[in-house]
């Protein structure tokens, strides 16, 4: 199991510090919904703005994980049976989630270059730190349940994970805008 974690730490770690840097400048790098979520409370980006951003990404996540299997030769439609449930579970979301939430707004605020390494890295360290492996990602914990994998999410356990995600990205942007002394805008 670690060496297969592993595996799945390095390349995503990777490939999010490549996908922000590239797409950071051209869209925000918008591609967790509890990141777009986080904006929107900021009003960072406009509700109608978050709403297409939250559809783009879910379906990307998607189209993601089947253009994995394709790719790995796993049946296209594979649901996954990989239990996540649980207090555990659920805290280790949050606190992914939180500091994942927290590491982008510090950063924007305090070296907004250091915004792709950081993000990267922290996911990185979180699949490690956490017992969820930390999805941190709305999009991503849906897709995740299209793909029978050790990386997987069975489907009955979506919705709770992605109520933790939510509620923590708002109790991260709360708790941020407090921490950085940032104004509440009205």
């Amino acid at each position: 199991m670690a060496i297969a974690l592993l595996g799945n730490t390095i390349p995503t770690g990777a490939i999010l510090y490549v996908l922000i840097t590239i797409f950071g400048p051209i869209s925000g790098a918008h591609f967790n919904p509890a990141v777009t979520l986080s904006f929107t409370l900021r009003r960072d980006i406009t509700p109608r703005d978050a709403g297409l951003y939250i559809v783009v990404q879910i379906t990307g996540a998607i189209f993601g994980v089947l253009a994995a299997h394709v790719m790995f030769e796993h049946p296209l439609i594979d649901p996954s049976t990989t239990s996540r449930s649980g207090i555990g579970q659920w805290v280790a979301e949050f606190i992914a989630t939180f500091g994942l939430v927290g590491t982008i707004l510090t950063c924007l605020k305090m070296r907004p270059e250091a915004v792709p390494m950081t993000v990267g890295l922290y996911i990185t360290a979180a699949y490690w730190f956490t017992s969820s492996t930390s999805f941190a990602n709305p999009a991503v914990t849906i897709a995740r349940a299209f793909s029978d994998t050790f990386a997987g999410i069975a489907p009955v356990d979506v919705a709770a994970f992605v109520t933790v995600q939510l509620i923590a990205a708002c109790c991260a942007t709360i708790f941020f805008r407090w921490m950085l002394n940032e104004p509440t805008q009205s």
